[in-house]
């Protein structure tokens, strides 16, 4: 595919990215920032959370939620800029908590590592539901390094990355939010998928660090295209209407630490628009 676009440079830490409104959001870790980049080409902080990771997605009604992995809670973002507690994680887990997807109820699937990274000792990770109430009820386990999460178009399944176990995970969403049905929605050999998005043609795009590139998948694993960037890639999205954008957060990873930031969001044209949540 194309040369990239480059929409933003000197970030710190990007993740999470999420299209919203017509305008593309992501968290900047290392910088403590939920961050929204606005037409004119500027971009404007919309809250302040320190914390590493520091996940985040919508409400039905539009208000953002962040997952403050540090004090094991998620936030809610209220009318007036304000951060509220929506939901308590730490009865859960104290080990880090990640990726962030709401439903079309106002559900909340959240997951957990399982395990201190890089250097804490392996564990499995798992998921929780948050209702829109703020109850917090485990609904998924056993999973390698749980990271990005979607919610196909029809609401009906949620895919998780498993990035140790090189593969997207598939489960059905029963009726009362639980998860049923867990199989293997596409195996990524030699790959170790983290951010994912879903289009409109159902197919997954997930992003690769350690192969610095963004890959499209249909379930079974077929590969239908591949991106690549000269830094690690950490998370996607997709733009929704016409003429569709891939957005593509990454940063140097691994290597000698630099002195300046190297994250960096770029753009490439995308086959199809994103569907489905996030």
């Amino acid at each position: 595919m194309s040369t990239p676009t480059i929409v933003m440079d000197g970030i710190v830490f990007g993740e999470s990215m999420r299209w919203h409104e017509g305008r593309l959001w992501f968290s900047d870790w290392g910088a403590n920032q939920v961050v929204v980049l606005d037409a004119d080409g500027g971009h404007t902080v919309v809250a302040t959370v320190p914390s590493f990771p520091m996940c985040i997605d919508f409400l039905p009604d539009g208000r953002l939620l962040v997952v403050d992995s540090a004090r094991g809670r998620v936030l809610r973002r209220e009318a007036d800029g304000t951060l509220v507690e929506h939901a308590d994680l730490a009865g859960v887990s104290r080990r880090p908590w990640n990726e962030i997807v709401v439903d079309g109820q106002g559900s909340a699937y959240v997951n957990t590592i399982g395990f201190d990274f890089p250097d804490g000792e392996f564990a499995p990770g798992l998921v929780v539901r948050v209702t829109p109430d703020g109850v917090v009820t485990t609904v998924a386990d056993g999973l390698a390094f749980p990271n990005g999460m979607a919610i196909s178009d029809d609401g009906t399944e949620l895919i998780v990355a498993e990035s140790y176990a090189n593969r997207l995970t598939a489960y059905r969403i029963a009726a009362d939010g639980g998860l049923r049905d867990r199989r293997s929605w596409a195996e990524t050999p030699g790959d170790h998928p983290d951010g994912i998005c879903i289009d409109a043609e159902g197919a997954v795009w997930y992003a690769d660090v350690g192969n610095r590139r963004c890959v499209r998948v249909r379930e079974g694993g077929e590969v239908l295209a591949v991106v690549g960037l000269d830094r690690g890639a950490f998370s996607c999205t997709l733009s929704r209407g016409p003429d569709p954008r891939l957005y593509v957060v990454g940063q140097s990873w691994g290597g000698p630490a630099s002195a300046r930031p190297t994250g960096q969001i770029v753009a490439f044209p995308a086959p199809a628009p994103g569907a489905g949540r996030p």
